[in-house]
């Protein structure tokens, strides 16, 4: 939620050997993103943001040098989900949940047609971006990254920020700069390989133990459900079972990490499928990567759970899940 703060002077404007896979290499992911966030130029993962706002995050997520196209991403996702029709019990509106005293005074004409409406995306995005870089010059004499003190200004007001010449001791505005942060890798195209989780191969060898399992719509593998699952809940139990806890659906499991290209798969990776490829929201499958061009899937009404090939026309990318990057992710979008 777009919070309103009072300032005083700126107020306008294949079964074990596959696991074995793992122990290659060691990955580093791009940017190094919870340091320094809003430095360089950061290009959006594939599809991670939904096309019809690509643009507007791209250009608008470069304003000013504490912002960056994937935190932005960020942000819009953990407050709406991209869906520009979102209304919060609090009343906060639109793709960036303005509550209307904060749109009134920081609302833009972002497409230049005269009107400024928190519920256009073509004005809200550009809006969200501006109050960022305006909390972004409030805060800037604040000693530390001027990213965070950015995202601490956003959630406990600039004032507080710069009494603690930083990020304040609380420890909810401490979690959300950490949040954000976190969601903010899984919106950014790595520019190299990254880091394989250390759960991976528990997460594998789970699924491997449901191999031959009868598929269920909306499975998640308890008793009541005869053990059975659907895609998403078999990726979910999968990681569950190594203390990483996913969203129950597989387009929100998407953003539980950074996106590793195809050519850099590690077993235990998540593989997900779509008819529309440029949109992670728009995601219907999931499964676990288990090398050699295979995963293990729970793949539809009438199948059981079992390995299959990734490489298929509806192929739309991949994730490394990490611990942090599923705690990061929102409850509800």
């Amino acid at each position: 939620m777009r919070k309103a703060w009072i300032w005083v002077t700126v107020a306008a404007g294949g079964g074990l050997s596959f696991v074995m896979l793992l122990v290659v290499g060691v990955y580093m992911v791009a940017g190094n993103m919870a340091n320094g966030v809003g430095a360089g130029v950061v290009a959006l993962a594939k599809g991670a943001v939904p096309a019809a706002y690509q643009d507007l995050v791209q250009k608008y997520g470069n304003k000013c040098e504490a912002l960056n196209p994937a935190l932005l991403a960020a942000q819009l996702y953990q407050e709406s989900g991209f869906n520009p029709k979102a209304r919060s019990a609090a009343a906060a509106e639109g793709i960036a949940q303005f509550i209307p005293s904060t749109w009134a005074t920081h609302g833009v004409d972002g497409n230049g047609d005269g009107r400024r409406d928190v519920w256009d995306p073509a004005d809200a995005i550009p809006s969200a971006a501006s109050y960022d870089c305006k909390l972004a010059q409030y805060v800037k004499t604040a000693s530390g990254d001027p990213t965070k003190n950015m995202l601490a200004a956003y959630n406990a007001g600039p004032d507080a920020v710069l009494r603690y010449n930083g990020v304040p001791p609380y420890g909810e505005t401490q979690n959300y700069v950490k949040t954000i942060t976190t969601l903010a890798e899984s919106f950014a195209a790595p520019v190299t390989t990254v880091e394989p989780s250390e759960q991976a191969a528990g997460a594998i060898n789970y699924a491997q133990t449901k191999l031959g399992t009868p598929y269920l719509w909306g499975g998640n593998g308890t008793a009541a459900d005869g053990g059975r699952f659907d895609c998403s809940g078999l990726t979910k139990a999968a990681y569950e079972k190594v203390g990483i806890t996913l969203p129950r659906v597989a387009n929100d499991q998407y953003n539980a990490g950074p996106h590793p290209k195809r050519s850099e798969l590690r077993p235990g990776d998540l593989v997900f499928f779509s008819d529309d490829l440029t949109n992670s929201r728009a995601i219907r499958h999931v499964g676990i990567y288990v090398g050699g061009g295979y995963m293990i899937d729970a793949p539809r009404t009438g199948a059981v759970i079992r390995f299959d090939p990734i490489d298929t026309p509806d192929y739309f990318g991949a994730t490394r899940v990490t611990e942090d990057g599923a705690k990061a992710l929102p409850s509800a979008v």
